[in-house]
């Protein structure tokens, strides 16, 4: 990883019930321009965490080129796959073991595209806690919560 960010990818998923229906947004800040970006979109039936993996597939799916990017999020799940988990996963055929034994890993369509849209940047990660006041992360919220009453 580079010393350099350039940029930053805010996300969050929301849910309503799980399963329910669901929203995922982020925010794209390119730090030498200042521009952002932000995007959301949801679905009529989905869980929480397919939201919090959308949001960071789309948010990676919009960048135009490979950059140094640092994804800030409010989901263990998500940051603990991309930067713990994934490559046992991997090496097991995309399995994860459960009660001792290998199973498929739960969201394995949104997994292995985030597998090869990481692949493509300098990726860095950072955890925030999650409706505590930072201003992206609750923009977020607001956006994917907008999308999940869509279907309401």
């Amino acid at each position: 990883m580079t010393d350099v960010i350039e940029t930053i990818l805010f996300t969050d998923g929301a849910c309503s019930g799980n399963p329910g229906p669901g929203g995922w947004a982020f925010i794209l800040r390119h730090i030498p321009s200042g521009k952002m970006m932000e995007a959301s979109g949801g679905e009529a039936e989905t869980t929480n965490n397919r939201m919090e993996l959308r949001a960071v597939v789309e948010g990676l799916s919009a960048l135009k080129r490979p950059t140094s990017i640092k994804i800030v999020s409010d989901s263990s799940y998500v940051l603990n796959g991309l930067s713990k988990w994934m490559k046992s996963w991997k090496a097991n055929g995309w399995r994860r073991r459960e009660k001792g034994r290998l199973a498929e890993v739960k969201n394995l369509d949104l997994w292995q595209k985030l597998d090869e849209l990481v692949a493509l940047h300098e990726v860095d990660f950072e955890w925030i806690k999650g409706h505590a006041g930072h201003p992206e992360n609750e923009r977020c919220d607001e956006l994917a919560v907008a999308e999940w009453r869509k279907f309401k």
